[in-house]
């Protein structure tokens, strides 16, 4: 099973959002990305990769442990940006230090799981559209996706969403379906209440 840990915003905030991007498909150049679906909009806290079935019971039980202790936070969908020529985000803003403390807590339940962690840190985000690449024009369609992704990120970044409450942690696997990947929730704990 191919497994990750995620925060999923509710479906208003995801609606809200999908209509601010909705007039990004139109620019120049949009065309040429593989736009992701509302449907399969999280925020990542924990890549664990290929787990064995028979470890989900252990998997879970430390999930579980983590969430007993972190609290539910408030948070909104604001801003955009873009990693490397490659990847169009949605930023996130409001009780952005619980969610770090919560993902940081979720990487070292999981670690005998993962076997290492994200060399370039925790940057909470949803990820709204990837640079395709065709064979044989690998680096000019990233070097035009670049400049494409910055248009883009510009228009997107005065967003600001709802606010909401983050309130569970989910377990979810990631599966090939047809050529689409798709996201489904295994298993959720809800966070501390601490208000």
């Amino acid at each position: 099973m191919r497994l990750f840990t995620a925060v999923l915003p509710p479906i208003p905030a995801l609606q809200e959002l999908a209509d601010a991007v909705a007039p990004l498909h139109g620019l120049p150049g949009a065309d040429r990305l593989r736009w992701t679906s509302a449907a399969s909009w999280h925020l990542t806290l924990a890549f664990l990769g290929q787990v064995p079935a028979e470890r989900l019971p252990e998997l879970e039980s430390g999930l579980a442990a983590v969430a007993e202790v972190h609290p539910a936070h408030r948070l909104r969908i604001a801003g955009a940006g873009r990693f490397g020529d490659r990847v169009l985000w949605a930023g996130v803003e409001g009780q952005t230090w619980a969610l770090r403390r919560l993902a940081e807590a979720v990487t070292g339940a999981v670690a005998e799981f993962t076997g290492d962690t994200d060399a370039f840190g925790f940057h909470p985000h949803l990820t709204l559209a990837r640079a395709g690449s065709h064979r044989g024009h690998r680096r000019a369609v990233q070097r035009v996706a670049a400049a494409e992704l910055d248009t883009l990120a510009a228009a997107l970044a005065p967003y600001s969403g709802p606010e909401w409450e983050a309130v569970e942690l989910h377990l979810m696997e990631s599966r090939e379906e047809g050529g689409a990947v798709r996201y489904e929730s295994l298993r959720s704990w809800p966070l501390a209440d601490w208000s």
